[in-house]
């Protein structure tokens, strides 16, 4: 078996997506062309029209972008992802197709090639009632068929694994947990004049409380809202909240207005070359989300050196470690006490951000892409004993 691969990756997120799934897919290729150079990496996408991504692009010295071929690839990206992508693959003579983001393209399971996929999550199937019926069905007949046509399936996290067991019924032999990485800006410290340069023009408070994550039901914002008010007498703290929203952000905004603390509560739009600055100024990051698939900001905080406060059960204590405090999502009152307990005693706050630095090393992009390319070899262990 050679060492030097040809891996394809149906990497639409990559460039199409600016949150979660897009974020995963390109620290992904960033560090197997960083950490692995020697392999061949090819990048099925939907042309980019908007050339949002071209930064990223620049950044990548091994990799190669493989846009639609033929008349109807080239009109229709959708009919090309899903039924063209497999024979324009098989041209290309690779040892591994990955699909990044719970999909391969149909009839891939014809082709020579071995097939992985990554699978984020199922809380379409765990908590339906955030998700439009016809939205599941479809989610659902692709979630099922990749898992089915793979020859491994990636999980992000054992919740997920145990998850994919549990609602699809895929083997457990066949899934393996890869944990994923943040991006590498995080990984340096500011420098004081390059914090008060960021507070200054993002108008910070000198002592906040942080949630970075969309603003949607499932982030359970609102629980943060009420326990930040609570709070609000005791300590000069503010809560900045990061994200972006529609209908559930004008709830959060009617709750602000009910406790009139529009003084205390700030919603900013950080880029995402400043959002490490955010990070490594806050006294603390509260993330009371109900389910995640693995919870990025999580790791994030760590890396940032700012004590986490989030949920209890889920993928949680894997993304948090040991020393972050999980509540309840469901009580207020929990989350206050533990917001109220990091806050007041600066002795357990340092300990905790000395001890998420430490753990989140496990996240490192070096690390994270060493494990997958050991994956990657084992699947094609896998082929050759088959053979």
């Amino acid at each position: 078996m050679t060492n030097r691969l040809r891996i394809g990756f149906e990497a639409k997120r990559a460039f199409h997506n600016s949150r979660g799934l897009g974020n995963y897919c390109r620290t992904l290729i960033e560090g197997l062309d960083t950490y692995c150079p020697q392999h061949e990496k090819f990048l099925y996408s939907p042309f980019d029209r908007k050339n949002e991504y071209q930064d990223f692009l620049s950044t990548l010295k091994h990799a190669k972008v493989c846009w639609p071929e033929g008349f109807m690839g080239k009109i229709s990206s959708s009919v090309w992802r899903s039924f063209l992508l497999s024979n324009q693959a098989q041209k290309d003579q690779l040892d591994i197709f990955h699909g990044l983001s719970h999909e391969l393209p149909y009839a891939i399971e014809k082709c020579s090639f071995k097939k992985v996929v990554t699978i984020h999550d199922l809380i379409f199937l765990r908590y339906p009632e955030f998700f439009p019926w016809i939205d599941r069905k479809i989610y659902f007949k692709k979630f099922e068929y990749s898992t089915r046509a793979s020859d491994k399936v990636l999980a992000i996290c054992e919740q997920t694994k145990r998850d994919i067991i549990h609602f699809l019924g895929t083997p457990e032999e066949k899934i393996e947990v890869a944990y994923q990485s943040c991006h590498p800006r995080f990984y340096h410290s500011w420098t004081s004049s390059e914090k008060d340069a960021l507070r200054e023009s993002l108008d910070l408070p000198d002592n906040y409380i942080l949630y970075v994550g969309a603003f949607e039901k499932r982030k359970n914002i609102l629980s943060l809202i009420h326990a930040f008010a609570l709070l609000k007498d005791e300590f000069s703290h503010s809560l900045v909240l990061v994200g972006q929203g529609r209908s559930y952000k004008k709830r959060m905004l009617d709750l602000i207005d009910h406790y009139d603390l529009h003084d205390r509560i700030r919603l900013i739009s950080p880029t995402n070359e400043e959002l490490p600055g955010v990070y490594q100024q806050a006294s603390l990051f509260a993330f009371p989300s109900f389910f995640e698939g693995f919870g990025i900001p999580i790791v994030e905080a760590l890396f940032s050196g700012t004590p986490v406060v989030t949920s209890e059960g889920s993928c949680f204590p894997e993304s948090g470690g040991p020393d972050s405090l999980y509540i309840d999502p469901n009580r207020v009152d929990d989350l206050a006490e533990a917001m109220r307990s990091v806050l007041i005693d600066k002795d357990k706050a340092q300990s905790m951000s000395m001890s998420g630095v430490e753990y989140a090393e496990r996240f490192h992009l070096k690390n994270t892409t060493e494990n997958l390319e050991n994956f990657y070899f084992s699947v094609m262990r896998d082929k050759f004993v088959s053979s």
